[in-house]
């Protein structure tokens, strides 16, 4: 049973260890990767004890087939109205 669920966007992404982190309740920081992520992991563990979480995320925001695609904005077309 994990400590707590955590929203991605409540996690901080750190440059250093190239991970998102959250804080832990023993000092430290549970850590999950992208590459974790783009693989439908959604657990992030503490280094430092036995805690986990667990990630809510979109695996489409992470899925790496859409990696370098961009998303192409619907065209507007002008609508008349009578």
């Amino acid at each position: 049973m994990s400590y707590d669920d955590v929203e991605i966007e409540d996690m901080e992404w750190n440059e250093e260890i190239q991970a998102f982190t959250y804080p832990c309740p023993c000092g430290d920081l549970f850590q999950i990767t992208k590459e974790d992520l783009q693989l439908g992991e959604e657990i992030a563990r503490c280094p430092s004890c036995s805690l986990y979480i667990t990630v809510i995320y979109n695996l489409e925001d992470f899925d790496r087939s859409n990696e370098g695609k961009g998303v192409e904005p619907a065209s507007s077309h002008p609508i008349s109205v009578a």
